[in-house]
């Protein structure tokens, strides 16, 4: 997504005192724009609707409606580019976490992130990319691998799209490995792995990395642990 209009932030968090924080944080910069502020998943949802944001900023624990509902609901919703979602926890490990990545989130944050990562978090999301290495999405899915699906599990169809490199270079992402890291391990340029990943993502119909590495998992293609 091309955000060529300061990036249209929607701060959703039960915490008035959290919301006023963040939003004095965010309005500092040139290039955001604070459009609104929700107190729960429910009031997200509408909001979003109204307001038109290109980043959520969304807390995961809330009443009525949790973050992970809202992030699911939002980020299937029927525009052309849905905004990203940008997840916040008190803790790394949580297995709400996994669950409102796995939903559709671009990444997560601690609430008690600084204010310069904050801000570039929120313009990593509204360019396109992700703020969870996979290294770290892979240890929150081997905690939690029960919630996914057994190993027996019929594999995906999507992925007999995938060349044999496609395929390669999907599991590398998954293991945690960065562009240059592939391009090294595969002796090739990081130009050559960048495409791949482009090629790879348009294929599976994911977002970013941290989504194709949640894939490998749910298509059984890697199984928790075994890397």
């Amino acid at each position: 997504m091309t955000v060529t209009h300061p990036i249209r932030v929607l701060l959703v968090d039960d915490q008035p005192l959290l919301r006023t924080g963040f939003r004095m944080i965010l309005e500092a910069e040139a290039d955001i724009a604070v459009v609104g502020e929700s107190g729960d998943g429910e009031a997200a949802l509408s909001d979003t609707r109204a307001l038109q944001p290109d980043v959520v900023l969304m807390d995961i624990r809330m009443p009525r409606m949790d973050g992970v509902q809202a992030t699911r609901a939002i980020t299937g919703s029927a525009r052309a580019q849905p905004p990203r979602v940008l997840v916040l926890t008190t803790f790394d490990l949580d297995e709400y976490v996994v669950e409102a990545l796995r939903a559709g989130a671009s990444g997560f944050l601690l609430k008690d992130v600084p204010a310069d990562e904050l801000v570039h978090a929120i313009r990593t999301v509204a360019r396109g990319d992700s703020v969870v290495a996979p290294s770290v999405t892979r240890r929150l899915l081997d905690m939690f691998a029960a919630r996914l699906p057994a190993s027996d599990a019929p594999t995906p169809s999507s992925l007999d799209h995938l060349t044999a490199r496609e395929r390669e270079v999907l599991m590398m992402v998954a293991r945690g490995m960065s562009n240059a890291e592939i391009a090294a391990e595969l002796v090739v340029s990081e130009t050559t792995i960048k495409t791949h990943v482009g090629n790879l993502l348009t294929k599976l119909s994911v977002r970013d990395r941290v989504q194709a590495a949640i894939y490998a998992y749910e298509s059984g293609l890697i199984t928790p642990g075994s890397l």
